[in-house]
């Protein structure tokens, strides 16, 4: 028996020109869903939605679920401990008071606890969704209701994610200062439509490898004309949201959607950096036959070493049960991989951007789309062959399940970090050109974090910090060691 038979299928085709089906407006936070079916066919756009201010400055899903998304912001604290001392510690200082900041991140519990961090701390933000699947309605209900100028829900269109971002940057009497991007897209629209906004930015923050490699791409062309902090390369952000964080989230994505079990399965993971490394870990563990597609020789080696074996897609592509790509390239899964799969092949992707696989050359009228749940699509051949593709290519974890709280903590406080170092620096301590955050914010990040596993840091002694040349209180590690 194929494992997916056992779920209904919506009576009727899915039609082709729909990119989002409408049951991807449901929620998947950890407090299930709280939308409102009745509303599911208005767009956002089309209502009129005001908080209990008054104020209609946002456009969300449901202004009436703030009640639940401030439930869910809460939980989200317990976990977030460091995050919440870092606002109590500096709260008094106000260091960034006067920032005007327009993000486009995750809207999720834990970005909302960042995002009223960087309110308490001074600053004004508007912010969008990176992701047109992973905003938890209603967070972002909640974040309207307190005051926070969000344009974001769950299953937007493409048309609605780009509308929304424009709607944070393009507004009159309020111009950005700062920029806290993930995956490069609001940093891409003002370069394209509004490049006269970075005469006053004083500073970008990225935090995805994808972003990141945008950034480069435009320094190296010399088109980058503002100092941007590569939060994606710090240790507490690479080491832990990237590894640690997908180690454990790519089981919860898979297992919610699918209800597969990986036991015995065979899984190719295509990429094997910091991601692919926690997504191998994992199915290893649970028993799953792990192979590795890499084109780093280091990288490769290091699968190698871990006891997995590393192969071409082609090689693999007939007789694999999931495939994973976490690369953040373009067409790493192509049309010809899709038609050599085998029935019932899980595609997914836990790379930032949705390039990855080639969703576009499924969209034939000889292929059928059946949606079977929210996010799941069967794809149907001709002959009856069926691959199920998860979030229509996007980033498995988050648009599909959540992701740990404490993990992104981590990250939410370095990303703060680096805001206030860039916000507050100089005149011309930063150049127009991409930095890592010094290695002095990455151990304090960590630092803060320590008590939560009653750790006990052991200090050096003046006669050990001489003999090693260090400062008693760090940093403690050259820039260039590797963790």
């Amino acid at each position: 028996m194929q494992e997916f038979t056992k779920f209904p299928t919506k009576t009727g085709r899915r039609s082709l020109s729909r990119s989002i089906s409408q049951s991807s407006t449901d929620s998947y936070s950890s407090a299930a869903s709280y939308t409102d079916s009745s509303d599911d066919e208005v767009s956002p756009r089309e209502k009129q939605q005001t908080n209990s201010k008054g104020s209609s400055n946002f456009c969300v899903k449901n202004i009436k679920q703030a009640e639940f998304g401030r439930r869910e912001i809460e939980i989200a604290e317990q976990d977030m401990s460091a995050l919440i001392s870092l606002r109590k510690r500096a709260q008094g200082e106000k260091p960034l008071a006067g920032a005007k900041i327009v993000g486009c991140t995750h809207i999720t519990a834990q970005t909302a606890v960042l995002i009223e961090t960087l309110c308490a701390l001074g600053a004004q933000c508007r912010w969008s969704a990176c992701n047109i699947y992973s905003t938890q309605n209603e967070v972002a209900a909640a974040l309207a209701e307190a005051g926070v100028a969000v344009f974001a829900w769950k299953g937007e269109s493409e048309d609605d994610f780009w509308w929304c971002i424009d709607r944070c940057v393009n507004v009159e009497g309020w111009q950005a200062n700062m920029i806290l991007d993930d995956g490069g897209d609001l940093t891409h629209w003002v370069y394209k439509k509004y490049p006269n906004i970075f005469k006053k930015i004083r500073g970008i923050v990225e935090e995805s490898v994808t972003g990141v490699h945008r950034l480069y791409q435009l320094s190296k062309a010399g088109k980058l004309c503002v100092p941007a902090m590569n939060v994606n390369d710090s240790v507490t952000k690479q080491k832990f949201d990237n590894l640690y964080c997908c180690r454990e989230s790519i089981l919860d994505g898979l297992k919610r959607t699918t209800d597969v079990m990986f036991g015995g399965k065979q899984v190719v993971v295509c990429g094997y950096g910091e991601v692919g490394k926690g997504c191998c870990a994992a199915l290893k563990a649970l028993g799953a036959i792990v192979y590795v597609t890499e084109i780093d020789p280091i990288c490769a080696l290091q699968a190698c070493m871990d006891g997995f074996r590393v192969v071409k897609l082609s090689e693999v592509i007939r007789q694999v049960d999931v495939v994973i790509t976490c690369t953040g390239n373009k067409n790493v899964v192509t049309r010809e991989h899709l038609d050599r799969m085998k029935n019932s092949c899980i595609v997914c992707n836990m790379g930032h951007s949705n390039t990855e696989i080639d969703v576009t050359s499924l969209r034939t009228p000889e292929l059928t789309w059946e949606r079977v749940r929210s996010q799941v699509d069967h794809v149907i051949w001709p002959d009856g062959k069926r691959v199920v593709l998860l979030a229509e290519g996007r980033l498995l974890n988050l648009s599909c399940s959540t992701v740990p709280t404490f993990v992104l903590s981590i990250t939410a406080t370095t990303q703060a970090l680096a805001l206030i170092e860039l916000y507050n620096a100089p005149e011309g301590r930063y150049k127009q050109d991409v930095y890592l955050l010094p290695k002095k914010m990455d151990e304090y990040v960590a630092s803060l974090h320590l008590p939560s596993f009653d750790a006990h840091l052991t200090e050096l002694t003046d006669d050990q910090a001489k003999y090693l040349g260090l400062n008693k209180n760090g940093p403690f590690k050259p820039n260039y060691y590797r963790y």
